[in-house]
């Protein structure tokens, strides 16, 4: 079986995705670059700079382009739809709302779009979960298993 490294997140502003991924997730910053090979920038024309990050054991690779396009993910388009992160507990699966709620609340980040989280819904096999956006308009879903599988 493969080994994912890390989900690549392209932004029109870096540093408002970084902190933004700092207050919400915890992300760390482990490295930044700011030059980059033929290879890199004919796949990323006008890539100016990136900046990998951890949370927890997983990657996310934040670069930065000009010439950003600023129609938001979504429609109906072949895309990563979203991400799904797992909590340990119900309570737990509250407290991120809670906190995606209050960083959104305090001015301090620009958001590609103004949607509020889901409410927290539970379906027919008792999984709970809610979907919400990062501050690039890329949707996450949270989502607590009773039995963890």
């Amino acid at each position: 079986m493969p080994s994912f490294h890390h989900i690549g997140i392209q932004t029109a502003d870096l540093d408002n995705c970084l902190d933004w991924y700092r207050d919400y997730f915890g992300a760390q910053e482990k490295w930044t670059l700011d030059t980059f090979s033929e290879l890199t920038i004919s796949r990323l024309p006008g890539i100016t700079r990136l900046t990998e990050v951890e949370i927890g054991d997983f990657r996310l690779h934040l670069f930065e382009r000009t010439g950003h396009d600023e129609r938001l993910p979504g429609g109906n388009t072949a895309q990563f739809q979203h991400t799904c992160v797992a909590t340990a507990s119900p309570e737990e699966l509250t407290r991120w709302r809670d906190r995606w709620v209050e960083l959104y609340g305090s001015g301090r980040y620009r958001f590609a779009r103004p949607d509020q989280p889901t409410d927290i819904v539970t379906d027919a096999d008792g999984i709970q979960s809610f979907y919400t956006f990062d501050v690039n308009g890329l949707e996450f879903e949270f989502t607590y298993v009773p039995d963890g599988s």
